[in-house]
């Protein structure tokens, strides 16, 4: 194959895998990351004493209350005792198992409707009966006044619409595949790219170059995901849970991906500096771990013509 031609199929396949890369990595935190109760658990876990958090929780419940009470005037007194109320509780161990069980009782019922292609056309919701429940008995335990005479009703809270869950469900099924073919597809692009280039020590560079862009992309993509899904909150979900609210579960979710990314930025660089240094100073390296008395490597010489 002339090397022209083995460069140009190098710098396609090479392309293709730093393409591939910040896919792969996306559609592999969606599949393995966030949809294991047990990481989805552990990453909202410390949600339950941030401050925003904890203050979006007791505002929900003072405005809850009020609309189950409807006591007229009394509205504004009765919210501030409310949320009074909910602010001590949010700082109590109950809330922690509660908002644990909470999470996981959500996490599961939004994955079971997003693997289930028979759900669509329906709402995703829950019922955090058994939630209330697990509270009741902590509080009880804790010996709070009038623990035991908390109702626990059987109520079917929806999670998501119908049509956000469809259009969620196809776009789940397709990171699912992607999420298995991308990263190695990456694998084999590179690969094959650096092989079947005519310089392969430049090809390798490219390619470290080309895989820290990638992440560099993915952090870049993490940071504006984070202000487009503070600023275009649904109304419904924004009298419950406020900006900054949103914004510290957002960085929950996705602290893995941040990870990543950046993994992939420092890996990217390592490589590509290590290629152009072992390229450039390789044969001063060479040259000094020779032995003594052996022969240097002999310079290069040009072919010269035959005179007749």
């Amino acid at each position: 194959m002339p090397p022209r031609l083995r460069s140009a199929l190098s710098a396609v396949l090479i392309a293709l895998a730093c393409l591939a890369v910040p896919f792969g990595t996306l559609a592999g935190w969606v599949a393995y990351g966030l949809t294991d109760p047990g990481r989805y658990v552990a990453a909202t876990a410390p949600l339950a004493d941030d401050p925003d958090v904890r203050d979006a929780v007791a505002d929900a419940v003072g405005d809850g209350v009020v609309e189950e009470v409807a006591a007229g005037p009394l509205n504004g007194a009765v919210r501030l005792f409310a949320q009074d109320a909910a602010r001590s509780f949010t700082r109590t161990e109950a809330f922690r198992e509660g908002w644990d069980a909470a999470n996981r009782a959500v996490h599961g019922a939004v994955l079971r409707a997003l693997r289930d292609d028979r759900a669509a056309g329906r709402a995703v919701t829950v019922d955090l009966a058994p939630v209330t429940a697990r509270v009741k008995d902590r509080l009880a335990e804790d010996n709070v006044p009038f623990a035991r005479r908390i109702p626990v009703r059987h109520t079917a809270v929806t999670v998501l619409p119908a049509h956000q869950a469809d259009r969620l469900r196809k776009g789940y099924h397709v990171l699912d595949v992607a999420a298995f073919w991308l990263p190695l597809a990456a694998v084999l692009f590179a690969v094959t790219g650096i092989a079947v280039a005519a310089r392969r020590r430049r090809a390798l560079t490219a390619a470290g170059i080309g895989t820290a862009l990638g992440g560099a992309l993915l952090v870049l993509a993490v940071v504006v995901g984070r202000r487009l899904t503070v600023a275009e909150l649904p109304d419904a979900v924004e009298g419950a849970v406020d900006g900054p609210a949103a914004g510290a579960v957002y960085d929950a979710l996705t602290e893995t991906l941040r990870t990543a990314s950046w993994l992939l930025v420092g890996l990217g660089l390592t490589v590509a500096l290590a290629s152009w240094l072992t390229g450039r100073y390789g044969h001063l390296l060479r040259r000094r771990r020779a032995p003594a008395g052996a022969p240097a490597d002999p310079a290069p010489t040009r072919p010269t013509r035959a005179r007749f």
